[in-house]
């Protein structure tokens, strides 16, 4: 087996080219053809070069938003998965995108005129939401233990998730024609970013949010062989427990605010990567979150030219990849995709 310094660089170096190829590659790709120069000329005033206009601030803020959200799910997805011991874990499952997409639904429809420093409230409202589902989580998760039950864990956040999912339906009732085909593009996730200000607001979270997954990766290594087992090396499991799991819901609630709940980035990126590197999330956490980067951005490249000039959400095609993708490794690898 190679020593862990190499296997970590060659990761970084595959999935990270994929990331930086995508990042530059995006935002040239649409129905509209540009010019790399000329978007990057100062001979033309910005007012009247149209290809500096559409690379700036058509394309590029959608393209690190893409890269941004793609990462953070992903991410996220590693993390639920080693906390809850269990393959299918999705930053979903514990209702926190519920929650958020729940704020987001009140602010479409009971205050769409109002603003935060002249932005939506939706995504405000949106990463509010998150932070009530984490905390009712969370406190039924610990009330009675010494640490974190995720047993308990796992099926609060099953029946917030449902409870949410109720709740948005309950508000939908009351939005009018316009209100509802929001909400609808909302929760289908979609990367229309049309400025700089969401990624700006979300990306100190999700800063913080790798930070702690950086410290995470040895402790979920020992977490995956249980807590008592995590215990005798060493490890303040609840500790971890309580980092892994506030981290990655921030990381989440910051991605479904600024792009809504884009499903199976989570769940297909940790597998696929798994396979490709091994289970030592010392590797697998950062290579996530670069190939995450990646795949969602062409996700998202797909999405605004497969029906142009009609631009479809990128949570559709997220899903219309994801799920047969994930079904043809399930058949064809087994047991090696879930361990």
């Amino acid at each position: 087996m190679k020593p862990l310094g190499r296997r970590l660089g060659l990761a970084l170096l595959f999935f990270g080219g994929a990331a930086l190829c995508a990042i530059t590659t995006a935002p040239l790709i649409g129905s509209t053809p540009i010019s790399l120069r000329r978007a990057f000329s100062f001979s033309v005033p910005f007012s009247e070069n149209a290809d500096a206009q559409i690379f700036f601030i058509a394309r590029l803020p959608r393209t690190l938003a893409g890269a941004l959200v793609g990462s953070t799910l992903a991410s996220a997805g590693v993390v639920f998965q080693g906390l809850l011991r269990n393959p299918l874990a999705t930053p979903f499952t514990l209702g926190i995108s519920a929650g958020a997409s729940l704020g987001a639904m009140l602010a479409i429809t009971f205050a769409p005129a109002l603003g935060w420093f002249g932005a939506s409230l939706a995504p405000l409202a949106s990463f509010t939401g998150s932070l009530l589902a984490v905390s009712v989580v969370f406190v039924l998760a610990s009330a009675r233990h010494r640490g974190m039950s995720t047993e308990v864990l796992l099926l609060a956040g099953v029946t917030m998730n449902a409870f949410f999912s109720a709740l948005i339906l309950f508000v939908q009732y009351f939005a009018d024609f316009a209100e509802t085909f929001r909400i609808l593009r909302w929760l289908m996730g979609d990367l229309d970013v049309s400025s700089y200000d969401p990624l700006i607001a979300s990306l100190p979270l999700a800063i913080a949010a790798f930070i702690a997954f950086a410290w995470l990766a040895r402790p979920l290594n020992l977490l995956s062989l249980g807590t008592d087992a995590a215990e005798s090396r060493g490890l303040d499991a609840a500790h971890a427990q309580r980092v892994a799991f506030f981290s990655a819901s921030v990381a989440t609630g910051a991605a479904v605010s600024v792009a809504g709940p884009i499903g199976f980035i989570g769940i297909i990126v940790p597998h696929l990567v798994r396979l490709l590197v091994g289970a030592d999330h010392r590797i697998v956490l950062p290579a996530s979150a670069l190939f995450g980067a990646a795949f969602l951005i062409a996700c998202d490249a797909v999405a605004r030219t497969v029906m142009a000039p009609l631009e479809l959400p990128v949570g559709v095609i997220t899903a219309l990849v994801g799920g047969p993708f994930f079904l043809w490794l399930l058949v064809t690898r087994g047991s090696s995709v879930v361990r």
